[in-house]
Formats: C-alpha cells, structure tokens, sequence
C-alpha cells in the first residue's frame, strides 16, 4: 500500500493573488490498495464529498495521475484506493489541490519516473493552472511562487511559529473557483496595482523577518477581495474584512483561496475570534463550524 497525508491550503492570501499560500494541519489521506489494469480505477470516500467523488473515473485524483503518466510518457497503470477527505469542497481550503498534488505524487511513483521536486511541482502547477495552493500543499509551510505557463520559480518562508495559530471560518454555502475568477475586472487602476505590489512585499518581508505586527497591513489588497466579498450573501465577506481585520485578537485576516472560507491569524486563545467570525455567517443567514489549524511545515508525507 501507498498512502499519502496531504495537507489543506489556504491561497490567495490578501494582497498575494495567485502568488503567497500556506499549508494547514488539515489533510485528506489518500490510499492505493491494488494495482489494476489499465483504465481500471476504483474508490472509496469517507468524509467531505462523498457523493461528488463517488465516481472513480472523474475524480481529479484519477484525472490528474494520468495526465501527469501522459506529460511524462509513461505507463498508465489502473489502482483501487481509498480517500479519506477532512478539507471541506468548495469552500477555499485547497480541496482540488490536495487531489492535484496526489494524482502527480502517485504517477511518480507508481511509474517508478523518479522525478525531480521542481519538476513534480512544474506538472502540478501546469494542471492545477496557478502555483499558490499546489506548491505549498506539495512541500509545506508558506510559499511565494510565480508561474509563466512554463517555469515555476518558488520560495518557501518559515512556518508560522508555535504561538500564532490559523482560524478557518467554514460557511455552509459554497464559491466556485470559476464564478470567482468571472468577477474579477479585466484591468486595474495602476494606483491598485502599486498598492498591492508595496503590500505584498511588506508581507513577504515580513514573513520572512518574524516582524507578525505587520502581516495585518501586508494583507490588505484591493486586486481580488473587494471583488469576492460580493459573492458572500448578507454583506458578510465585507463585514469580515471590516471587523476581523480590526478584532483585537487578530493578528492578519483574508478571504481563504477563492472562498468562502475566512481566515484569521490569531496570537494565542482563538475562542473569541472564532466565535466572532461565525457570528458574521449567522447573522448573514449562513451555518458555519470553525477549524483552529497551524501552518504545516511538512507539506505532503508518502508512507508506505
């Protein structure tokens, strides 16, 4: 057997559009069982999304192992396995992602390829179509990446250190990657564009230098979350980006992926911020559960 631990991810992150990501100690475990012929797959689904992936043959895990075997020229070989899925769908937290990151691992492996880390994440990035989820839920922790349609080129940052923890706000309803790439306007004021070049570059810096004080600012962005909060029904993703950025507690806040999801960065008890940011759904009319995550430093994990 072949089984793979592969984390969730929260991309996007504020002013970081499809460029900063970071892996969560959320995972969806995926097992081979038996090697079949050819075309031959078969599944098994517990947890998130058992009736949406019930179908072995359209699962992204099958799709994207064989257009990794394809990329590659290698055999396609047929596999029964079992996927025990913790990151909710559709809902910002890397889901297609950690199906993504498997289907290449597993065509690397089960082809014997041996391929290079660059060029696993190169076929990852090449499928998935932007490098911020698939790179840090490949090799972990925090990760500045950029993707020509060609070259992937990435960095990874430290991970969050022990005393700041990542809150997940989850909402019931759901925000479809497409239908949040279709609000985003065609072109922007260059004034934004600047905004978000000296934001985004605060965040890295400061990242990368332990200064936490500053992600807050290194966060704002005016390229993609004033568009996306339209899509959260009773104003809420607004609301979130109003109030939680200025919760006492927390330390940095921003729409999860594409969302809906929200997260938050909290230093130490995540009780009243979690508690604040379900309020936001409620009283939008939306269910919510909360996840309290650190950043995962391991990225994905192959046990055999």
């Amino acid at each position: 057997m072949i089984r793979l631990k592969v984390p969730a991810t929260t991309a996007n992150l504020g002013s970081g559009f499809d460029t900063l990501g970071m892996a969560l100690s959320l995972y969806n475990i995926f097992t081979i069982k038996e090697i079949l012929p050819e075309g031959e797959y078969t599944c098994e689904i517990s947890g998130e999304g058992v009736d949406e992936l019930a179908d072995a043959s359209k699962n992204m895990l099958v799709t994207s192992y064989i257009k990794a075997c394809n990329e590659w020229n290698v055999p396609v070989k047929g596999f029964a396995f079992e996927s025990c899925n913790a990151v909710p769908l559709n809902r910002g937290l890397g889901s297609s992602s950690t199906a993504v990151v498997a289907g290449v691992v597993l065509a690397d492996l089960l082809s014997g390829a041996n391929k290079s880390e660059n060029e696993l994440l190169r076929v990852m990035t090449k499928i998935e179509g932007h490098p911020d989820n698939v790179v840090p839920c490949y090799i972990g922790g925090m990760t500045v990446s950029c993707w020509d349609g060609e070259v992937l080129r990435c960095v990874k940052l430290p991970a969050l250190p022990d005393d700041l923890n990542v809150i997940a706000a989850v909402p019931d309803f759901q925000v479809h990657t497409e239908d949040a790439r279709k609000i985003l306007p065609d072109s922007v004021p260059f004034k934004d564009a600047v905004f978000n070049v000296s934001h985004a570059s605060i965040l890295c810096a400061a990242w990368a230098m332990g200064k936490w004080d500053l992600l807050r600012v290194g966060m704002e962005d005016r390229l993609h979350q004033p568009h996306r909060a339209k899509l959260f029904p009773g104003s809420t993703g607004e609301k979130f980006l109003r109030e939680i950025a200025n919760h006492p507690d927390c330390v940095a806040t921003a729409i999860s992926g594409s969302g809906p999801t929200m997260i938050a960065i909290v230093h130490g008890k995540a009780g009243k911020l979690s508690q604040a940011m379900c309020k936001i759904f409620t009283e939008g009319g939306a269910a919510s559960h909360f996840f309290v995550l650190n950043c995962a430093s391991s990225g994905t994990v192959v046990e055999s």
